[in-house]
């Protein structure tokens, strides 16, 4: 197939004047093209006087290589894709199934290629299925009764299963696990249009059924799920991992492996201390906390496409970010388009906040993390341990700020320092209960003061993004993990047999990285020991 890139269309463009785009590049007539298919779609929007849409497309013609030799173009080249390769070459034995704890992204990928090339992993995961853990969820949005192993950060799917579903990243891929990862979201349910689109995303409402699809498969296949099942010890021989004490639904369990992938999350705190305690080695690690910010969609629609086209094209996206002159970064995270704040805590007597799509992406604002970089520096506790320290006193601060409830003020109040007591020209899409509070009592002071430079900077990119109106909830402190659990070149920590993996050992940041960091391990287990079937 001929691959053709950046084909730039009108924003109202037809199928019709696509084809005759397509043929009018390669020189042939539109009934020449026997078949299309969209391998990149973006929409570009830098300049608002000529917003288009831009696609990378492989076609299929006659005569191709002819075509080829005659349009020597930098647009028009040969196809070529990296096809994805699992590894099947291990020579060593393995007596019991692999241990995957854990199945967010990181170990759902895992599980998912060690189930399909014969090696019958078991999968531990603390909390509940996705469909037990979704009733528990909205019953805690609504009651503000939390469940601590069955929330929006422990359960099946992990904390990504009450996100946007952001399926980007800016990991480098040169052997096609990107791609694979789509392909596999694609075939247990994911719409198509992920599969090119340049920031795709599921919805939480679409990824949980991939998630469950997923995970039939994986039984299918040979694995099993033990829910509600969470990992208390660790058992070794000469440095050699031989079982995982367990309890399940409040009973001691003991599992046999040599063989354990710690596909833990970023929220898994008091597994991090038992680690710390077993002797596996891990250390501090930089991370960032802020605030979530809400401002109306159509303000952010209009800033990025202008007035004309604020509700003829999909709600708008951003990213901002800046580096300040005390050395500290802010930025945005995890922003979702015509998405909902939703409480996100795990511990009680802590609030945690995140913010939440559904797949059409049809909620009245727009929300982000603004959030400020923090190093081992600005931790009060020495050792590995000190970033989690760190953000459990700032959920305790918002706990009691917010009296149980997720605190949220103005950003012209916070600034100012003093209490908000009405909404401004919007009201919050917010999941959870919720009420005004002193958030600006909320952070050390260089850290308020950092995030305030930060929304009046991004008011240069964005007009009016630091509005007065602009509606706070906090804090939002699960950023990323606040440990990095040590790894070698082979995936193994010191401790032989236990792999770290993805976001909660701080080898990840999002769903896409983390599922890939899950299949970079199981191609480590396969390149080292035999299927068990």
């Amino acid at each position: 197939m001929i691959r053709i890139q950046q084909l730039k269309l009108p924003v109202s463009h037809t199928h019709e004047q696509l084809m005759e785009k397509i043929a009018k590049t390669l020189g042939v007539r539109p009934e020449k093209i026997q078949k299309y298919k969209i391998r990149r779609e973006s929409i570009d929007a830098r300049k608002k006087s000529d917003i288009h849409y831009v696609y990378t497309l492989d076609v299929e013609v006659k005569n191709e290589s002819s075509i080829l030799h005659k349009k020597k173009h930098p647009q028009i080249s040969l196809a070529k894709d990296i096809p994805y390769q699992f590894p099947l070459d291990g020579t060593e034995s393995l007596h019991h199934p692999p241990v995957i704890v854990g199945s967010g992204p990181a170990g759902l990928f895992c599980a998912y290629l060690l189930a399909k090339h014969g090696y019958c992993p078991l999968v531990i995961e603390r909390g509940r299925n996705i469909e037990e853990r979704t009733r528990d969820v909205e019953q805690f949005w609504q009651t503000n009764q939390l469940q601590p192993e069955s929330n929006v950060q422990f359960g099946e799917g992990g904390a990504g299963a009450f996100s946007d579903g952001k399926l980007n990243t800016l990991v480098k891929d040169v052997k096609g696990r990107n791609q694979a990862v789509l392909d596999i979201f694609i075939r247990h349910g994911a719409p198509e249009e992920i599969g090119y689109q340049s920031k795709p995303h599921i919805g939480t409402d679409l990824l949980r059924n991939v998630v469950a699809n997923m995970r039939r498969q994986i039984e299918d296949w040979g694995g099993t799920f033990l829910f509600e099942t969470c990992m208390t010890g660790l058992e070794f021989w000469q440095e050699q991992l031989t079982g995982l004490h367990c309890i399940q639904q409040g009973k001691s369990l003991y599992l046999q492996t040599e063989l354990a992938v710690l596909a833990l999350g970023h929220s898994a705190r008091d597994t991090f201390e038992m680690l710390s305690h077993s002797g596996v080695w891990m250390e501090a690690k930089s991370f960032a906390v802020g605030l979530r910010a809400e401002h109306p969609q159509r303000f952010i629609n209009e800033s990025q496409y202008g007035e004309k086209l604020a509700e003829k094209l999909p709600p708008a996206p951003y990213k901002v970010t800046t580096s300040l002159k005390n050395g500290r970064g802010v930025y945005s995270f995890c922003m979702c388009p015509g998405g909902y704040v939703v409480n996100a805590s795990s511990e009680q007597g802590r609030i945690a906040v995140n913010g939440m799509s559904y797949s059409r992406r049809e909620g009245q604002n727009a929300n982000s993390a603004i959030i400020v970089t923090v190093t081992p520096e600005d931790f009060e506790r020495e050792g590995p341990l000190g970033g989690l320290e760190f953000q459990r006193k700032l959920e305790e601060k918002a706990y009691q700020l917010g009296n149980g409830k997720i605190p949220q003020q103005l950003f012209g109040d916070f600034e100012a320092g003093v209490m908000s007591s009405s909404y401004g020209g919007f009201s919050s899409a917010i999941k959870g209960h919720h009420g005004f509070g002193p958030l600006h009592s909320l952070m050390p002071k260089e850290i308020m003061d950092s995030f305030c430079q930060g929304m009046h900077q991004f008011s240069r990119y964005i007009p009016g993004f630091d509005r007065a109106d602009t509606i706070l909830s906090g804090v939002e402190s699960r950023t990323s993990s606040p440990v990095r659990i040590n790894r070698n070149e082979q995936f193994e920590s010191n401790k032989k047999g236990v792999y770290p993996c993805g976001e909660g050992a701080g080898y990840a940041g999002g769903i896409m990285s983390a599922a890939m960091d899950g299949m970079k391990i199981a191609e480590a287990i396969a390149k080292k020991y035999r299927m068990l079937k």
